[in-house]
């Protein structure tokens, strides 16, 4: 094979694309004891942004809430520029939906812990993800949404 047949995966560039934090109750919610519950969602985005150049987007969003009052809410939107070249069509949604999130969350997970503990609560340590499930179950629940006619087809491609 030439080398320009060869698959090409680069990282150009990793960095926090937004980050919110908000604490609704202060200062009062510090005088809580209660141990919050915690509630986290993931969200992960992939598109092309130029030819071989494409920005994967890897989204969390944290609550923490003692009874119904807000601690806090954390937003954070982990990006990274990746050059893939000569890779095929059907192997290219799985890199933009597993390989580069897997490289993006600890970046993700270090951003929240430091911005949480810099509100001045307790650390909020992420456990590992797998991306690989989230990806096949997403997956298949936009395949089950398109048969259903409900996202378009260019949605389904680059939202996992």
């Amino acid at each position: 094979m030439s080398d320009q047949q060869q698959p090409v995966f680069g990282i150009e560039k990793i960095y926090v694309k937004d980050l919110s934090l908000e604490i609704p109750n202060a200062p009062k919610i510090f005088l809580e004891r209660e141990t919050p519950e915690v509630n986290i969602h993931l969200h992960t985005k992939g598109e092309r942004i130029d030819e071989g150049m494409y920005e994967v987007l890897l989204t969390i969003t944290v609550t923490a809430k003692v009874k119904d009052k807000t601690m806090f809410l954390v937003e954070v939107r982990q990006a990274g520029v990746f050059q893939i070249r000569n890779v095929a069509e059907a192997e290219l949604d799985p890199v933009l939906g597993i390989a580069c999130p897997n490289i993006l969350f600890p970046y993700l997970r270090e951003t929240v812990s430091d911005i949480v503990t810099r509100a001045g609560f307790h650390a909020v340590i992420l456990s590992p993800v797998n991306f690989e499930a989230l990806y096949q179950q997403g997956k298949q629940q936009a395949e089950t949404k398109a048969v259903a006619g409900e996202v378009p087809e260019e949605e389904k491609k680059t939202t996992h």
